[in-house]
């Protein structure tokens, strides 16, 4: 049976709703049987929407040395972190280098967290012009933004810049805060025709701790606006699990997701940490 799959986007090409995140084992130096191992299990289970960063330690790496024959079979993500238009393009020719491809499909400028970044993106010189500069020259076919700090902040750049996605935390925890990124961001996203992936689903494990499962968690951020979700997996058994999971998605109505955030909201704040400074080496069971 085929994992469930929507359209990057209101016209894009077809992605699985589920996604391998470039986190967990991936995000680490020196494990290559082990990614090795997750790639394949993503792949066999049907993911065809792969993610990475080029701040994820060896994650391009491992997808490069994987993918091989297979790179047109995938949806293929990357991120820049460099907030300069040549110190992203040369990110840019790191990360494709490194994957082993001629092209990104989705390239993202990561992790926008204060206004000041936003005005630098937007200058002559910032990132956003590296990315439409890569994207006339056909190295990169869609320009993302990913955020997980400042609703607000990360409104503000898809409302000043044209992006084709967003990258966004959907979770329970996430969504009992008041200003959720699920109502303050994704209805501007939409308004834009943008396409939406969410990240951060099962707040990088803290969410199983409560009680909340795999199923559960997934049910919850695949009934939101989005198209896809990328999670991140420590083994073969994560991967598995969140194909499962995927397999076995029906949406969540209303009542049931304000039930879910009501069980979480007394731990919300640390469960939504990911809100402060990133956290090196946590779990990644996202």
């Amino acid at each position: 049976m085929n994992l469930p799959t929507s359209t990057f986007g209101p016209a894009g090409p077809s992605i699985t709703r589920l996604g391998l995140g470039g986190e967990g084992v991936l995000r680490t130096f020196g494990r290559d049987r082990e990614a090795r191992d997750v790639i394949e299990a993503a792949l066999t289970g049907g993911i065809t929407y792969c993610e990475s960063a080029r701040a994820y330690a060896g994650s391009e790496s491992y997808y490069g040395k994987v993918l091989g024959s297979r790179r047109e079979a995938v949806f293929l993500a990357t991120k820049t972190h460099d907030r300069t238009k040549y110190g992203a393009l040369a990110m840019l020719e790191a990360s494709l280098k490194a994957l082993g491809t001629g092209h990104i499909d989705l390239w993202q400028i990561h992790d926008i967290r204060e206004p000041g970044e936003v005005d630098a993106l937007e200058a002559d010189d910032g990132a956003y012009a590296a990315a439409i500069e890569a994207r006339k020259r056909g190295l990169v076919r869609f320009i993302g933004v990913t955020g997980h700090h400042d609703p607000l902040v990360l409104r503000d750049a898809l409302e000043r810049l044209a992006f084709d996605s967003v990258l966004l935390p959907v979770n329970p925890a996430e969504g009992s805060l008041p200003d959720a990124f699920e109502r303050t961001v994704i209805p501007a996203a939409r308004a834009r025709g943008m396409a939406v992936i969410g990240m951060k689903v099962l707040a990088r494990g803290l969410l199983l701790r409560t009680g909340i499962g795999v199923e559960a968690a997934f049910r919850y951020a695949l009934s939101a606006n989005l198209d896809t979700i990328v999670v991140g997996c420590d083994d073969v058994a994560q991967v598995a699990a969140n194909v499962r999971a995927a397999h076995t998605f029906e949406p969540l109505g209303v009542a049931d997701r304000a039930a879910l955030e009501r069980r979480v909201a007394p731990v919300a704040e640390r469960l939504a940490y990911y809100r402060g400074p990133a956290s090196a080496g946590a779990s990644s069971r996202a």
